[in-house]
């Protein structure tokens, strides 16, 4: 299990990936994921991103990771090199996702312990990790990886968590 940048290697599962996030409902941030209509242009988005180049109004650069078993697409995690105002208030510095069929089964946790040295060799230390309150296996993935909770705020009609964690 390692992290790896975005790449073209991963296509078939990152599309199967995203096949099973439609089946259960689920809305993905295309802009975080290469599309189904043109995966390389998606690549190179994510590139950009991670250079602070193109980015859309009010986004920061961001460096995102994919999660691999066994050449196999897991997840997805982003490093925002920086926060706005809207990310001190939800979204923080990192966000991740794991696609549906591998879901509790330590990926979640395995995600965010691999990603904290990169955000550490951005300068980031401690990071900020948010999650809505409702979502316990995010809380306890982000606790487990020494997350401490600052508060919790409410932001639209739900209740948000403020986590920091040490990169170090």
């Amino acid at each position: 299990m390692k992290l790896v940048l975005p790449t073209a290697e991963y296509k078939a599962s990152l599309l199967a990936a995203a096949a099973e996030h439609e089946a259960a409902g689920e809305t993905l941030d295309y802009t975080m994921l290469p599309t189904f209509d043109d995966f390389d242009e998606g690549l190179l988005r994510l590139q950009d991103h991670a250079a602070g180049r193109n980015l859309e109004p009010g986004w920061v650069a961001d460096t995102t990771y994919w999660l691999v078993d066994d050449g196999e697409y897991i997840g997805r995690i982003s490093v925002r090199h920086q926060l706005n105002d809207r990310l001190r208030q939800v979204g923080g510095h990192i966000g991740y996702n794991i696609r549906p069929s591998k879901r509790r089964q330590g990926y979640g946790g395995h995600i965010l312990r691999l990603v904290l040295p990169e955000a550490k060799q951005l300068g980031i230390n401690p990071a900020l990790v948010t999650c809505n309150d409702d979502n316990i296996a995010s809380w306890k993935i982000i606790e487990a990886n020494g997350g401490k909770l600052e508060n919790k705020i409410e932001l639209d009609g739900r209740l948000i968590r403020h986590y920091w964690v040490e990169t170090a």
